[in-house]
């Protein structure tokens, strides 16, 4: 039986590469070895691509890759041929499995290359990536929609710079403290705070302003349940049980993401059908509002007195370690770790397929 050849992309110039590197390596471990052949690919924190045996040793070992030894920034000639030529085989194409959180990686650059490349890959296009990843942009969007998020403002790391005192007054108009504080280009929690006072929040600015120059601000809501429901599908997807997070500090940070096993995930979570209902149809809106495909994870929160639901962002290319909510979720649904995988190569494959179908002249 002839295999598929997945190339799996992991690393990446951000703050989230060495996640990406835990996430490549189960994806590498899990998947179906009997259908497909696994080839990985990696990018140095400098933007410097990295394969053959030192990539096997990065994904074996989680190292950091500091810089590839081939010293190019784009997908090494052998490699970009390989897969130019192998998709020419409309059965057996290649596919590329972009396992890279956050810039770079996440936000329709590498999806971009590909789709220039007219590669097969899994997970959302340049638009629905660039949308995902920008928080502020993604939001708006959500309001275009209907759909209900968090009370909000933005700015610069400039604008901060240059009149503080005109950004103070734009953030006390979305309510009282506490308030949430994020770039607004970065996931897994990296650079995030919580701020109670005005110190605090000076701080968190500060904090943010390290790793984007876009900074979110964001009412924090009091006594609420932190509820994700995972999303897998094209132009008609479907949505997961809901899972439950309870962090062991005051919110679920990068640590209590990936370094922490007293956070508690409750799946499925504790609530009604109506509820999960609610939930699970907002995702499968906010997932087609910002045109994702393959897969999504979305983050909730819930009011425990009322059940109020609070949709917080979309995530479109989800952490994919052993402790991650996406796979978790899915196979509380139904759906084991390797099957999973699996669905989303198909998913990759099928919406390739479908872009060849195209006109591409009048």
């Amino acid at each position: 039986m002839k295999k598929t050849n997945v190339y799996v992309i992991f690393g990446g110039k951000s703050g989230e590469h060495e996640v990406s590197i835990r996430s490549a390596r189960s994806v590498a471990e899990a998947i179906d070895k009997e259908k497909y052949t696994v080839i990985p690919l990696g990018i140095a924190k400098d933007g410097t691509w990295v394969y053959g045996e030192e990539a096997d040793k990065a994904l074996a070992s989680y190292e950091k890759m500091d810089r590839g030894e081939t010293k190019e920034v784009l997908p090494p000639l052998p490699v970009a041929r390989e897969l130019i030529e192998l998709t020419k085989n409309e059965e057996f194409p290649p596919v590329v499995f972009p396992v890279l959180h956050g810039p770079y990686g996440e936000d329709g650059t590498i999806q971009g290359m590909l789709e220039m490349m007219n590669v097969p890959y899994v997970g959302s296009g340049v638009l629905g990536s660039s949308l995902g990843m920008d928080k502020v942009l993604q939001k708006q969007v959500f309001q275009q929609y209907g759909l209900p998020v968090v009370p909000f403002t933005w700015f610069l790391k400039k604008e901060w710079k240059d009149d503080r005192n005109t950004i103070l007054a734009k953030i006390k108009k979305i309510g009282l403290f506490p308030y949430f504080v994020k770039p607004a280009n970065l996931g897994s929690s990296v650079g995030i705070s919580k701020a109670h006072n005005e110190k605090e929040l000076f701080d968190a600015i500060e904090f943010a302003g390290m790793y984007d120059r876009k900074i979110i601000v964001e009412k924090g809501l009091e006594y609420i349940r932190e509820i994700e429901v995972s999303i897998l599908g094209n132009d008609e997807p479907e949505a997961s049980v809901c899972g439950e997070i309870t962090p062991s500090n005051e919110f679920y940070n990068y640590d209590a993401k990936y370094n922490d096993d007293t956070t508690q995930l409750a799946i499925p979570a504790s609530i009604s059908e109506d509820v999960q209902l609610r939930i699970q149809t907002i995702a499968k809106k906010a997932f087609q509002a910002l045109d994702c495909s393959g897969f999504s994870r979305v983050d909730f929160f819930l009011e425990k007195k009322t059940n109020k639901i609070w949709l917080s962002e979309v995530n479109t290319i989800p952490g994919f370690t052993s402790i991650s909510m996406y796979p978790k979720l899915w196979k509380a649904t139904g759906i084991s770790y390797k099957k999973l995988i699996g669905k989303l190569i198909e998913l990759g494959i099928e919406r390739w397929r479908e872009k060849q179908q195209l006109a591409t002249s009048l």
